[in-house]
């Protein structure tokens, strides 16, 4: 009765008001009990104690369920849901001493309750049943008996950051009240206890023994439905100033949006989309953000860089179709107000119980804003975030200590992520994770039939700067066919040289469908070698025009680029959309030294005598694959297991390991083979015995830390393991080395998923 009224008021009974109910109810079972030794019927005696018995069992039920989300323990704090345990388990021993006739003992407590693991009373009605480890009896909980939490040889192989994180605790688990508010308090089983049921360091079995725990209440779980109201999306994508920064996400959204819900509904006919949690999800846009200093927000509509505002653009469009809760923010003081309101958003304890939110999409600028905002509190978030990064992160410049050691430490890396919580633009590093986004198509059929193709080439360029010392290369293409480009011609400035030949027919910035139907008439797209890996070439190949793709030799990267230097990454771009070079090629790509006059004379001479102009999408550039791979990453990827078992996804059977040759990276050595290296499962081959396995002749085998490794070295025939997970990688190559390397096949179309992975 008393645990009714308090549920239906709203608020949890405190420790005074249960203890005055349990005397009630011992002054209670005191008169039953006198009833019972005056009554000399035995039957109704025997009636009258199961009914006590009964009503015991479902009162400390009650109890537990009211005070489930109760830190607990006997390591707890004082005054919880534990110290009120305690109590009554002196008056029910009391009580059940009392009554002769009751054989069987009563198990209070189970251990447990910090991430709300239920108590339950043993079965007492079997003396013969003994108590499962974990199990504290009534008496045993009075003495202060504890459990033991030691770890086997196998805990500490499967959770190799145990045993370190139990070291720290011992030297700072004063260091912040929040951990004795845990039940921290200086003993080893409580360090382990913490560890396990709050970070996720360590396993429960650890302190748990065979203690069941009870399924998860399938009515509270919430599900994620598909919503294609744009209504409701633009309710939560309102600017937060009158700089109205999501302006253009908002055109973009709007009219992609038809296609985008025909995409969603296509997708669900092809796989099952039911039974997926709905994720809170935080997407935070540093980049669009005052304190940036890149004023994306004021240039959107003045010829700056819209590649980052496309990728943006259909992640919160993904995100929202799929039916997960968004809250979305640009400005700093938008994301310290929805910190603020965690009382624990600065606390180093890595609960991430109580954190209203799943998954953080961000880039490096909000992810420099976050870490100012929770400072002592980054390291329960970290493992939620996903980082739009165009270009990439190597493991290499991604781990703070090894970068630093070795003097590659830039601005941009030393995040200290796992690197495939990098999301790239383009699939060009297999380390992180490709997110895309969507190639967009304005024209329907209707139009595109009434579009007549003419011998005219379109440059790819509206920036003035990056027509510079090209007009060699140009004036070569005008004598075959007529020259347009779409330039943002800055009115104000006065006294400029302009880069722009005069026999160009230029039409200043476009709208997206203009700029499609131009495309649609033209039959050669032109590089320039600047900007690097955009989204215009597809959306040109996607109207049927050619691309020309600037070759670059040697190729540019952070050695010898100004425009790479700091980023993160090692990469060497062969041209300047190495993408459309590798996976698409002739005849929609035509990747060339544009110095060399007679090739390029001779490539476009080419193009025009095929007189062959498909449109061409690669489905992952799609609104429904850019839709199935996102869904698989939610549902799939999980950075927050910190338990070494074996990677579950992409699964083995999509996986194939590979010696690669001497000097090969794993990227190109997979590739090689028609496959794609995938990091998650270099884990599983980290040892001797895969080497072995894989062929390797090594006698010996040590471990290093570095980006080669695991690797055969063929020079003193030893097997090279790796120290440092944090660096596995799929890139870096050495001239000794055979490095092993784990290969998955891939979607064709679709490659950052395996075949099976979508679902």
């Amino acid at each position: 009765m008393a645990i009714t009224i308090w549920r239906l008021c709203g608020r949890a009974p405190n420790s005074r008001q249960l203890l005055v109910t349990a005397c009630f109810l011992f002054l209670f079972w005191c008169l039953s009990l006198y009833r019972v030794t005056t009554i000399n019927q035995s039957r109704e005696s025997d009636l009258l104690k199961a009914e006590i018995i009964r009503l015991s069992e479902n009162y400390v039920r009650a109890l537990a369920r009211e005070n489930s989300d109760i830190v607990d323990g006997p390591y707890a704090g004082r005054f919880t849901a534990y110290d009120l345990k305690k109590t009554i388990a002196v008056l029910l021993e009391s009580m059940l001493d009392r009554i002769d006739h009751l054989e069987a003992k009563v198990n209070i407590t189970r251990l447990g309750g910090l991430l709300g693991l239920s108590s339950n009373l043993s079965q007492h009605q079997n003396n013969n049943v003994n108590p499962a480890k974990g199990i504290i009896n009534a008496e045993d909980v009075i003495k202060g008996v504890t459990q033991e939490c030691a770890l086997t040889a196998e805990d500490k192989q499967l959770f190799p950051n145990c045993e370190g994180k139990v070291v720290w605790m011992r030297q700072m688990w004063k260091s912040d009240p929040c951990y004795g508010a845990y039940g921290v308090d200086g003993s080893e089983c409580s360090f382990v206890m913490y560890l396990s049921e709050v970070e996720g360091w360590c396993p429960k079995k650890a302190w748990r023994g065979k203690v069941q725990i009870l399924p998860e209440d399938t009515k509270l779980i919430r599900y994620a439905n598909i919503s294609t109201d744009i209504e409701e999306l633009m309710k939560v994508l309102v600017d937060p100033n009158e700089r109205q920064g999501y302006a253009w996400i908002r055109m973009r959204i709007r009219r992609m949006w038809p296609r985008f819900s025909k995409a969603m509904k296509s997708l669900q006919l092809k796989q099952d989309m039911n039974g997926r949690r709905k994720k809170k999800i935080l997407v935070h846009l540093g980049l669009l953000s005052k304190q940036s200093g890149w004023k994306f927000a004021e240039s959107q509509f003045k010829g700056g860089p819209l590649g980052e505002l496309v990728q943006w653009s259909d992640l919160v469009a993904t995100l929202f179709l799929l039916g997960h809760q968004l809250t979305i923010t640009s400005e700093a003081e938008q994301l310290a107000g929805i910190l603020n309101k965690l009382p624990a958003a600065n606390s180093p304890c890595q609960s991430r119980k109580e954190l209203p939110v799943d998954i953080i999409y961000t880039d490096i600028v909000g992810l420099r804003q976050f870490k100012k905002h929770v400072k002592g509190g980054y390291g329960k978030f970290s493992c939620l975030l996903r980082i739009v990064d165009s270009f990439g992160t190597e493991p290499a410049y991604n781990l703070r200590s090894w970068a630093k050691a070795h003097k590659i430490l830039t601005t941009w890396g030393g995040q200290d992520l796992q690197p495939q919580q990098f999301f790239t633009m383009f699939p060009h590093s297999p380390d992180n994770s490709f997110m895309g986004f969507v190639v967009e198509q304005h024209l329907n059929d209707t139009n595109v039939v009434k579009i007549e193709r003419r011998n005219q080439a379109l440059v790819y360029g509206k920036n003035e700067y990056m027509w510079e010392g090209k007009a060699a290369y140009l004036d070569v293409i005008k004598s075959l066919v007529e020259i347009h480009g779409t330039v943002y011609i800055d009115t104000d400035a006065k006294n400029k040289t302009h880069s722009i030949p005069s026999y160009v027919n230029n039409h200043g910035l476009l709208n997206g469908e203009d700029l499609h139907t131009l495309l649609r008439q033209s039959k050669i797209f032109i590089g320039l070698g600047f900007p690097y890996e955009g989204p215009a070439p597809l959306e040109a190949i996607a109207n049927g025009a050619v691309f020309i793709n600037p070759k670059f030799n040697p190729p540019h990267s952070s050695k010898n680029t100004k425009f790479f230097k700091g980023k993160p990454t090692e990469r060497k771009l062969t041209s300047q959309h190495p993408y459309a070079e590798q996976f698409l090629g002739e005849p929609y790509v035509y990747t060339i030294d544009i110095k060399n006059i007679q090739q390029v004379k001779d490539t476009v001479s080419r193009i025009l005598h095929r007189n062959e102009f498909h449109p061409y999408m690669p489905y992952e550039y799609t609104e429904e694959g850019m839709l199935q791979r996102m869904n698989a990453y939610i549902e799939h990827q999980n950075f927050c297991q910190f338990q070494k078992q074996p990677a579950k996804w992409p699964p083995n059977s999509a996986v194939k390991f590979i010696l690669g040759e001497k000097g090969v990276s794993c990227k190109d050595a997979c590739w090689a083979k028609n496959l794609i290296c995938d990091p998650s499962h270099f884990r599983d081959i980290n040892s001797k015995e895969s080497l072995l396995e894989s062929g390797a002749t090594c006698p010996q085998s040590k471990e290093i830390t570095g980006i080669l490794y695991p690797s055969f070295n063929t020079v003193t025939n030893e097997c090279e393991t790796q120290k440092e997970e944090f660096l596995f990688s799929c890139v870096g190559e050495h001239l000794e080395l055979q490095r092993l390397c784990p290969c998955r096949n891939y979607i064709k179309g679709q490659t950052a998923l395996c075949q099976g992975c979508e679902v």
